[in-house]
């Protein structure tokens, strides 16, 4: 049994992976956040452990006095401020920990170079991070690489910690709306967030780890996804196409779902974040292949057997 801590884990992507560690019943949990929260403890059935990312010195303390194995990263990667994230000061505490021998940064998506750089705010701290642990010396390191996260075609009906920021694009199931990217035919990888924690509650007993997770949920093109939302809701979408050309000039059809959304998550915002992933979709970015030998961590763990969206849809959206 090791202490895992996982950083970021009183919401989104963190909170499903303390749950899915802590049901494997293998390992000790504890939560890295910025303030306690006792009454939030008692929820999760983990300790929370107050620290200040900012400063390494005292993030290497709490790391050694908790005696932290693994640390599993949830910080969000980009900020509604335009604050850096402190993963890289998060890095460089577990490099030091004499504690700490394992770490998963916080990419939760698909594989970025510099030629991504400028089309997704997140991107430039993605990659930063990769350099940081490429400069580690006492770490074994991987990022996970999940696709994009199906939990948002799911809320409410499917639980998912992402219902804190509901984010409405390309599929508006709510108001039988679409605005698709492109062509919508080039296909692409989804997984949800629950199983995305599972794949790493279990990489957490394998041997060695490779620099790059491969993970995935369902593969489809968002045209098949329409397409299965329209058979479960039983009604034709009001549907719209976005070009690669609107795309370019960070613009996509606005959906009734995202105006409620313009007071925290404002309009400009939503075009821009909407426009940058879309152009990724239409480009094949989120249909991962992996090279050099990489493999999907599925092959590893045939008994995890991932949601799909058509399943998702079902659940969520599907009236008897």
């Amino acid at each position: 049994m090791a202490i895992i801590a996982v950083a970021g884990g009183t919401g989104n992507v963190g909170r499903a992976i303390i749950g899915a560690i802590l049901a494997t019943g293998k390992h000790e949990v504890k939560i890295l956040s910025r303030k306690p929260n006792p009454e939030l403890e008692v929820e999760i059935g983990a300790p929370i452990v107050p620290v200040d990312y900012s400063d390494v010195d005292a993030v290497v303390k709490v790391l050694e006095d908790n005696n932290i194995h693994t640390v599993v990263s949830g910080l969000a990667m980009h900020s509604a401020d335009g604050k850096p994230p402190l993963e890289i000061e998060l890095i460089r505490a577990a490099d030091r920990s004499k504690a700490t021998k394992r770490f998963i940064s916080s990419a939760w998506g698909v594989p970025v170079t510099d030629e991504h750089i400028g089309t997704v705010p997140s991107v430039i701290h993605k990659i930063n991070a990769q350099q940081e642990l490429q400069k580690t010396t006492n770490l074994e390191y991987t990022v996970f690489h999940t696709g994009s996260f199906m939990d948002y075609w799911g809320i409410p009906a499917v639980k998912t910690f992402l219902d804190r920021m509901p984010l409405v694009f390309w599929l508006d199931m709510a108001n039988n709306a679409a605005a698709l990217p492109g062509s919508g035919n080039t296909p692409a990888i989804f997984t949800h967030t629950t199983d995305v924690a599972r794949f790493v509650a279990a990489s957490l007993d394998l041997p060695s780890w490779e620099p790059e997770t491969f993970v995935f949920g369902d593969r489809a093109t968002w045209n098949e996804i329409l397409h299965w939302a329209e058979e479960v809701k039983g009604t034709k979408f009001n549907v719209a196409y976005d070009s690669r050309e609107k795309l370019e000039r960070g613009e996509v059809t606005e959906l009734p779902g995202q105006v409620p959304l313009y007071p925290f998550f404002p309009k400009p915002a939503q075009q821009a974040m909407g426009a940058g992933f879309g152009r990724w979709f239409e480009d094949g970015v989120f249909d991962m292949k992996p090279a050099n030998g990489a493999r999907f961590l599925n092959d590893t763990f045939p008994d995890i057997e991932p949601l799909t969206i058509k399943e998702l849809l079902e659940k969520a959206w599907k009236r008897s």
